[in-house]
């Protein structure tokens, strides 16, 4: 394809964006395809790669396609509805929209309890707990980094378990709790900090969407609290009733 207008670079950018926006639109790149490297796209509009480079950061800004450090470009999959009932589970969420839930561990520590902590899982200030860093995946993309801390006396070993499971129902499963139900949730926005941009692979200054939230058990006793952080362009929370 010969780009005809050449008398703006505004112009040129746009139209290499717009043309990679409808090949997205029509199925040529679908969710999770690898995008043409720069030079390829260079050589098919007859463009240099400074204005590919900006058809492709509007592109990523638009939520259309996402740029992993080292590995190239890829078309993002449309937002994934997250529903937010009484017993919410990131693994089937992401496996009723067709995708691969995935979880890794970032790190597991021993903590104690503060305050606000402690008045969360029903401890007291200073209580010995484990704090299990994770990161949620859907096939191959970061929906969420996530803090969670849970009594250290009630589940010794937290953060080997979730290494092993990579999953927190199968963790609490480990230590006999078969069922719980969200108990709080809160709700706010905020902008990534570094470490979370890098690891959702988005771009400094991007929004997350941050969700505090404390499970219980069948009778009520809290289990684990949690602070999630969301890639903001890439969910979408449905709040259901009843």
């Amino acid at each position: 394809m010969t780009m005809q207008d050449s008398a703006s670079g505004v112009a040129l950018w746009r139209q290499v964006a717009d043309g990679i926006e409808r090949g997205i639109a029509n199925g040529t790149y679908a969710a999770g395809d690898k995008l043409p490297g720069e030079t390829e796209i260079a050589e098919i509009y007859r463009v240099n790669r400074h204005t590919v480079r900006r058809a492709l950061a509007t592109l990523a800004e638009r939520g259309f396609v996402r740029a992993e450090r080292g590995s190239g470009t890829y078309v993002e999959a449309p937002r994934l509805a997250y529903p937010l009932r009484s017993r919410t589970r990131f693994s089937e969420i992401v496996g009723a929209g067709g995708q691969e839930p995935r979880g890794q561990l970032i790190d597991a520590s021993e903590d104690v309890a503060t305050k606000e902590l402690a008045r969360e899982l029903g401890l007291k200030t200073g209580a010995a707990l484990i704090r299990i860093e994770a990161l949620r995946l859907a096939d191959r993309t970061p929906i969420c980094v996530s803090t969670s801390w849970l009594a250290a006396a009630r589940f010794p070993d937290a953060g080997r378990v979730f290494g092993a499971t990579r999953s927190m129902t199968k963790l609490l499963a480990h230590y006999g709790v078969r069922d719980y139900r969200r108990g709080t949730t809160r709700i706010t926005a905020a902008i990534a900090d570094a470490a979370d941009a890098a690891r959702l692979d988005l771009a400094l200054g991007r929004p997350v969407l941050v969700v505090d939230s404390t499970d219980v058990d069948i009778d009520g006793k809290p289990l684990v609290t949690k602070r999630s952080r969301f890639a903001a362009e890439r969910i979408e929370f449905v709040v259901e009733n009843g």
